[in-house]
């Protein structure tokens, strides 16, 4: 594929030296971004980072000081902890909430009320997953909207990371942050990746966007090193990605697509008591065991009993003790086998 024709060259012609200026990220992002998603980015205000880590934590530096209050809502991906504890942030969290209610086939709400009084407590910041990790949920525009409101209001940044965004199943409809309003791109800066939609995380490059000469301004206090430090091969893969990789992810799609309908299919034949709604993003499942009196870590009961490793869930939030995390982005006779071992276990 023309990311792998892409490295081989690089390799062959032993350009692995330093990464420098490299103008293709911004146009490369730019046109995927216009033909995803309608969104229409600035190329020049498209930075680099080594991974989207990289770009929350240095963006943070900037925007905040140690002491701070920063905004999460989990269930959430587990880093956003780690990346307010090194950044010496106190995190309050707004727990997403379950509800009989549903947006966009989603049952996980947003609670807005403690979201305004966090707001109206100070905080600087508001970390986002969306598309999220792991609820599999794509906030919608009006949602969007409403958070851009209440940051202009109380004067604060959301962060948006979108690294699952390339992975957004075709029954819903992805909004990027920064193309909602005049009033999100006052408040919002994006952070993303190619490397969750083809799988070349390791070759560590992210980026920062920003759609407002404010911001855009604000972010140029970003200690110069966070680009170096990013690697070329990653960059020049990233560029491949946006600007040639779009068939390849299309047929991914396809089999994710395959693949999170034959986790239900056999929840329900196999292990039916598991709690699970198919995700419309990306290939995480996030699967409730509250039934089961697996005790305070199912996923211990489950790597000792059954030889299947997920993630635990209260490594996404507290409240989340008796969830899993799977990636299911595997092969249909892993995730046969998988089942059938939990069925032994799960009775």
């Amino acid at each position: 594929d023309p990311i792998r024709q892409t490295l081989r060259e690089m390799i062959d012609h032993s350009d692995l030296g330093y990464l420098g200026s490299i103008p293709e990220m911004g146009s490369a992002f730019a046109g995927f971004a216009q033909r995803r998603w309608g969104w229409t980015v600035d190329p020049l205000q498209v930075r680099i980072a080594a991974d989207v880590g990289v770009g929350v934590v240095e963006v943070l530096r900037v925007i905040t000081k140690p002491g701070d209050k920063i905004l999460i809502n989990s269930p959430v991906y587990p880093n956003f902890f780690t990346w307010c504890d090194e950044t010496h942030l106190e995190h309050l969290d707004v727990p997403l909430t379950q509800s009989d209610a549903e947006i966009n086939g989603s049952n996980w709400i947003l609670d807005w009320d403690g979201i305004e009084r966090a707001y109206a407590s100070g905080i600087k910041a508001h970390l986002i997953s969306n598309p999220h990790n792991p609820l599999g949920r794509v906030y919608t525009r009006d949602e969007l909207s409403r958070l851009a409101d209440l940051a202009r209001k109380y004067k604060v940044y959301i962060l948006s990371d979108e690294i699952h965004a390339p992975l957004t199943f075709s029954e819903q409809t992805f909004t990027p942050f920064l193309a909602i309003s005049d009033t999100a791109r006052e408040v919002g800066i994006t952070i993303t990746a190619a490397s969750k939609g083809w799988n070349i995380a390791g070759l560590k490059c992210a980026i920062i966007v920003t759609e407002n000469a404010r911001v855009h301004e604000t972010l140029n206090a970003i200690a110069p090193a966070t680009h170096y430090r990013a690697s070329l091969l990653g960059a020049f893969a990233t560029v491949t990605a946006f600007e040639k990789g779009e068939p390849w992810l299309d047929q991914l799609m396809v089999q994710l697509d395959r693949n999170r309908n034959l986790v239900a299919t056999l929840i329900e034949s196999m292990t039916p008591g598991v709690g699970y709604r198919i995700p419309h993003c990306s290939y995480l499942a996030w699967l409730d065991l509250s039934k089961f009196n697996l005790g305070e870590d199912p996923s211990a009961v489950l790597i000792e009993k059954a030889k299947v490793a997920f993630v635990p869930g209260v490594r996404f939030g507290q409240q989340s003790t008796q969830y899993v995390r799977l990636n299911f982005a595997t092969s249909p006779e892993i995730l046969h086998e998988a089942f059938n071992r939990l069925a032994t276990v799960l009775k």
